[in-house]
């Protein structure tokens, strides 16, 4: 059977050129599926693994619907989790109106404000935002929702993860009832279905791969390692061959080990390694993000809020340095690699503490993570970071038996010894000032000076 191409869709001629331009010819799976299901105006809730171009799949149906307009609200709202993956759909719009006439802007957090008002004022088609500036914005009424006929809300998982749970919900329901709905997502949660049941109407369901299933064209290894010294040992070990891992992308769930793997690789590849995570600035992590695309930089650090959505082009390897928790996590780590067909490779490094993770996730992939050995060039190291050292007990803890005061202890001053005396103290004090027993009760006053 002959594939489908972009030329058998519905799309008009300025979309196709702009497809020519970027060299799409042949749609993914989702895209082929969620086109005609978009178009129709129902409400769409999409699975599809990272890196199947989810993007595109919601982008070109609603573009191909957009009209002229000179209209000062927005009539198409897409929100996602990040500012990063703001600025990724912002530039994918671009690409794909090149030869369209539309008006669209991201908002998101960590730039000013007023300037993304006075952008706004200007009058927009189509508006790309986080949750937490939106509803800034919306409260400052400087965007009116009223006007919005189709909404996107894409790793809607992630927003509430984040904590964006009450924005979200409030943005919904400011919403006019009168809309078209699409959700996107990789994995379908218990929290994802009830916002998709109070938000959505009866909306088709559209997946091309089970919630947690591997991407075939992803090889995934693993090693068990003791602590953070020997993984960065390992780490460096195989980083050295830079031919091979020329575009690696290592992923830590705790920004504080980011920052001491990023000093660590550093030294070692000076000028090679960059690290993102929220505790950077805006501007610090959108170039951080542009070099390692560009390959101006080969080894990116990265949390797991950037696992999400980044269209990265041809990593080559995805290490995950840690065991994440949830097994979903892991799933998003590795979809940066392996993208559009490719073959990726991805390196999972477990620790003793971790192994219930790792078990959780080989269940939800029905499959097993081959462990390989540490090769004997790599050092075993004893040393422990602060992560990973015994915390101290706590000097007031409640389990201990001794109840004997401690060094620090000192006996209070005896004008810091008084006790609450209660009632009788109040009584006394009343006698003393000759305060009425019953306020107001004028026949006592009188009793009392007799």
């Amino acid at each position: 059977m002959q594939a489908l191409t972009f030329q058998d869709l519905n799309l008009n001629t300025p979309l196709l050129n702009a497809l020519e331009d970027l060299g799409f010819q042949t749609p993914t799976p989702i895209q082929e599926q969620a086109f005609s299901s978009i178009m129709s105006g129902r409400d769409v809730v999409g699975i599809a693994q990272t890196g199947t171009g989810k993007t595109f799949a919601y982008l070109l149906p609603l573009l191909r619907m957009l009209k002229y307009s000179k209209q000062k609200n927005p009539r198409i709202l897409i929100m996602v989790p990040t500012r990063e993956l703001v600025v990724q759909v912002v530039g994918e719009i671009e690409k794909l109106t090149k030869y369209i006439n539309i008006r669209v802007a991201g908002v998101y957090g960590g730039v000013n404000i007023n300037t993304q008002q006075v952008e706004l004022n200007r009058g927009l088609d189509v508006v790309v935002a986080t949750p937490r500036r939106l509803y800034d914005l919306v409260l400052r009424r400087a965007i009116q929702l009223k006007s919005i006929q189709k909404f996107v809300i894409d790793e809607v998982d992630v927003m509430l993860d984040l904590g964006f749970k009450f924005q979200v919900t409030n943005i919904l329901e400011l919403l006019p009832e009168n809309r078209q709905s699409i959700m996107f997502s990789a994995t379908m949660t218990e929290n994802v279905e009830g916002m998709i049941e109070a938000s959505f109407k009866a909306p088709e369901k559209i997946s091309v791969a089970v919630s947690g299933t591997p991407l075939e064209n992803i090889e995934q290894i693993g090693y068990k390692l003791p602590n953070f010294n020997t993984k960065a040992n390992l780490l460096k070990h195989v980083l050295a061959e830079n031919e091979t891992y020329h575009k690696v992308l290592i992923f830590i769930g705790d920004k504080r080990i980011a920052d001491r793997l990023f000093d660590s690789l550093n030294s070692e590849f000076p000028g090679e390694v960059s690290v993102v995570h929220t505790g950077k600035s805006q501007n610090y992590r959108l170039n951080s993000v542009q070099e390692f695309d560009a390959g101006e930089t080969r080894i990116m650090i990265a949390t797991d809020v950037m696992a999400r959505g980044l269209d990265i082009e041809h990593v080559s390897h995805v290490v995950n340095f840690d065991t994440p928790n949830y097994p979903e996590n892991y799933m998003h780590r590795i979809g940066r690699t392996g993208r559009a067909e490719r073959k990726g490779r991805s390196i999972l490094f477990t620790t003793e503490k971790e192994q219930n993770h790792l078990e959780a996730i080989e269940a939800l992939m029905q499959m097993k993570v081959p462990q390989h050995k540490l090769p004997k060039e790599v050092k075993i190291s004893k040393e422990l970071i602060p992560e990973e050292r015994p915390r101290a007990i706590e000097i007031n803890n409640p389990n201990k038996e001794s109840e004997e005061a401690g060094p620090a202890f000192h006996e209070k001053k005896d004008k810091n010894k008084k006790v609450n005396l209660g009632g009788s103290y109040r009584r006394e004090i009343a006698k003393k000032y000759k305060k009425p027993k019953t306020r107001g009760d004028k026949n006592a006053n009188r009793r009392r000076k007799k």
